[in-house]
């Protein structure tokens, strides 16, 4: 099976780029795993569009059903495999080899959660959250909880005073970082003792610290890094950040010709939107790059 393009990845940045595929008339193969983090967004009410919002599984549906009127073919599988070859890229697919002279890489990342009982709920609930880009507006003046090592926290932190005068930072070791805790201070954020145990409660989160007391939040922001799911691109000789993710040039192409990247693989500004930019920009320099497909 030979494709145009294959794109790693069905999320938002994925499905758009095949939107964009399918209506320059080429012919695209979107695999997906099934995991996208798009899927556990309850409403965004920052995507363009939608003031009233719209939730991460609506937003991906529809966008399958745009990318499948264009022509896409979607296809549920994990891809094992990519290698590259004189005729451009093979991967292997849930044991099927498929061939394409480009790929773009739209596989994402997964934030690490805090080890509590009733995550996905709690995440559904909207009492954790992990993006305050997207979703600050939306705990304006309630009690909020960043927790991280008070160094990837800060600066979270700070950010949440732009919306709630009640903003603690839940370190999760003992820090004594005392310039940082001097600079939250003077910003009217509160540090706390480490914590030992976080649990939802009606209505939001429970904190027990180290020292035995308990606090309650109305919703609490991990800050705990992420995976960037760049091993197939690294592996092909891709470069990356430290932390992982894919470094591309303006057309969002890496340094391995014919590999593009879009999306949160690429930017720590997990947005939809940038998502989006990301694949339109993409997607618009691969059907460039190919031969002309006149009719």
């Amino acid at each position: 099976m030979k494709f145009d393009c294959v794109i790693i990845g069905g999320g938002p940045a994925g499905l758009t780029a095949a939107i964009y595929l399918g209506r320059f008339r080429r012919k695209v193969l979107v695999v997906d795993a099934g995991h996208s983090r798009a899927l556990s967004i309850p409403t965004s009410h920052n995507y363009p569009g939608f003031a009233d919002g719209i939730s991460g599984a609506e937003l991906m549906r529809v966008l399958r059903e745009q990318a499948v009127q264009y022509g896409a073919q979607l296809k549920t599988g994990l891809v094992s495999r990519l290698t590259r070859d004189n005729d451009g890229f093979s991967l292997t697919i849930d044991g099927e080899t498929v061939t394409s002279p480009r790929i773009l890489l739209a596989t994402g990342l997964k934030d690490h959660a805090p080890d509590m009982p009733g995550l996905h709920q709690a995440v559904a609930d909207t009492s954790i959250r992990y993006c305050p880009v997207c979703d600050a507006y939306e705990a304006t003046d309630l009690s909020i909880a960043v927790h991280g090592s008070i160094k990837d926290a800060e600066s979270k932190a700070l950010f949440m005073r732009t919306y709630s005068r009640d903003v603690t930072l839940v370190p999760d070791h003992d820090d004594i970082d005392r310039e940082a805790r001097a600079r939250l201070a003077q910003a009217g954020v509160a540090v706390s003792e480490a914590a030992a145990d976080i649990r939802p409660m009606d209505g939001g989160i429970q904190v027990e610290l180290r020292n035995g007391h308990a606090l309650q939040f109305d919703v609490l922001y991990p800050v705990l890094g992420c995976d960037v799911y760049s091993g197939l691109a690294t592996g092909l000789g891709a470069r990356s950040t430290d932390v992982g993710c894919v470094i591309v040039d303006d057309k969002q192409q890496t340094n391995i010709e014919g590999l593009y990247a879009a999306g949160d693989v690429v930017s720590d500004l997990h947005q939809l939107s940038v998502g989006a930019g990301h694949a339109a920009i993409a997607a618009t320099a691969i059907h460039r790059s190919l031969p002309a497909n006149f009719r």
